[in-house]
């Protein structure tokens, strides 16, 4: 991550970012006050489906329309873009961790207002993040076989005794 000074933005473009965060934060405390709580067993849930939310944000196709005012995307390359609070947005949808945070309390915010909703929206999240699982491992799996297979095939070493 490259300092403030050497990208097109002010420290008051962060700040404002981080008081939004702040604010909306302070807001699902307070309805955190009179609402069901999240309970310890609903963490996990939770945070699988803001892995799963914050990967589709940030990288899959299908959401280009929400990082497209912000990013500009060629083939593999992604760089914020514009200036300023725009500029700091882009960087924001271009980092998993960082779009992690701001879902994480989307979907915690959910399950306070509405719990059902809440539950059954980290519920789908939560089965497509263990989709990702199950098909990285599925393809670590067959690469790991590929590789062994390609090494039998090929033909061992001859070894030459020389005379002595």
């Amino acid at each position: 991550m490259r300092p403030v000074e050497q990208t097109p933005t002010e420290a008051t473009d962060y700040a404002a970012l981080t008081t939004l965060y702040g604010v909306l934060l302070g807001t699902v405390a307070v309805i955190a006050r009179s609402g069901e709580p999240v309970r310890r067993a609903e963490v996990p849930v939770l945070a699988a489906a803001t892995f799963a939310l914050s990967k589709l944000i940030v990288h899959e196709k299908v959401e280009t329309w929400i990082r497209q005012p912000f990013v500009d995307e060629q083939g593999d390359r992604r760089r914020p873009k514009g200036r300023r609070l725009r500029y700091a947005v882009g960087e924001l949808l271009t980092c998993t961790r960082c779009t992690g945070a701001w879902s994480a309390l989307g979907l915690v915010a959910l399950r306070l207002h509405a719990p059902e909703a809440g539950r059954t929206v980290a519920t789908v999240l939560a089965a497509s993040a263990g989709n990702d699982m199950l098909q990285a491992g599925f393809s670590w799996l067959c690469a790991g076989a590929s590789t062994r297979e390609r090494e039998a095939a090929e033909p061992l070493p001859r070894f030459s005794r020389s005379a002595a």
